[in-house]
């Protein structure tokens, strides 16, 4: 957690409002909102990690039974967030009569139950399962679906889920929250593999066995492979760079993996699999994806 000062601990500590207007012009303190700022070597200019500080900043000068809730609460649980909703902090009360949007914040009127409600570092968060509901109900699906992946690869359970769709039941937005929450998967080991698997699901084509592992006449592990079509003979492979950053070994390079893949492919392709690979630029144009794969599929055939 960053160290977010509010203006009223900044000016008991000694500093006068002049200098806390000369220190935010030079970009010594960084304004994060009103009444809030953060040191310039801590400052983070953009995406999940300056939404942290946002929400640092704004919780303590929230209502006591504030709860941060949707895209907010995926940032504080860690969840891959693809929303362009990172401006406001997005808080849930019970107590309000409607939802509404001023100063930084988005707020949520809706019933909490306490189950749904965790510590996260220290502030008040809806759980990973209602947090998923919430961004099952107001995202659009492949970024509500790359987050719920993370969510069951961090713990969370089916039973939590299908409780919390139960209890939301009556929320605008349901039928979108179940979709996703029938669509999930902890396999999906990343959220470029979240994003193809949606991809795929809406361009039509057969639902792939995830992770799949393929071995050699003796029984041997060749490799294991993000998306498999058994029946046509055919792996799926998203490239991101993160995953080849988590495939170095001790004291090798990024060259190394990139070998050590090929030779992997080769043994693939003895044995007679067809391999196709894809990577983020190719999920802006799906229909290449899927070409590459129908052709894939006839080749195996014949």
């Amino acid at each position: 957690m960053s160290t977010v000062r509010l203006t009223r601990e900044l000016l008991a500590m000694g500093y006068t409002s002049n200098e806390l207007a000369r220190q935010s012009r030079s970009g010594e303190l960084i304004r994060l909102r009103r009444g809030a700022y953060v040191s310039e070597v801590e400052a983070e200019p953009e995406g999940a990690a300056r939404h942290l500080r946002l929400v640092e900043a704004t919780v303590p000068l929230a209502a006591p039974d504030a709860v941060v809730s949707h895209v907010s609460a995926a940032v504080l649980h860690g969840l891959p967030v693809f929303s362009g909703r990172l401006d406001r902090v997005q808080l849930t009360r019970t107590s309000v009569p409607g939802g509404k949007k001023r100063g930084g914040i988005h707020l949520h009127a809706a019933p909490l139950d306490e189950s749904e409600i965790l510590d996260v570092n220290g502030i008040r968060t809806t759980s990973l399962a209602r947090t998923i509901v919430d961004l099952g109900r107001s995202l659009p699906f492949e970024q509500a679906v790359v987050a719920g992946d993370a969510a069951l690869r961090r713990g969370l359970a089916d039973e939590q889920l299908r409780l919390c769709l139960d209890r939301s039941a009556r929320r605008p937005g349901m039928a979108n929250a179940r979709r996703v929450a029938s669509f999930i998967d902890p396999l999906s080991e990343s959220p470029g593999e979240s994003m193809s698997r949606v991809t795929l699901h809406v361009a039509g084509v057969p639902a792939p066995t995830l992770q799949y592992e393929v071995c050699d006449t003796l029984g041997r592990l060749i490799g294991r492979a993000d998306f498999c079509w058994e029946e046509h003979r055919t792996l799926g492979e998203f490239d991101g760079r993160v995953k080849y950053g988590r495939l170095l070994k001790p004291g090798e390079k990024i060259e190394d993996v990139l070998f050590r893949e090929k030779l992997r492919e080769d043994a693939l392709r003895d044995l007679g699999w067809q391999v196709v690979r894809w990577i983020w630029a190719d999920l802006k144009a799906p229909n290449l994806i899927v070409d590459r794969l129908n052709r894939a599929f006839l080749r195996a055939h014949r």
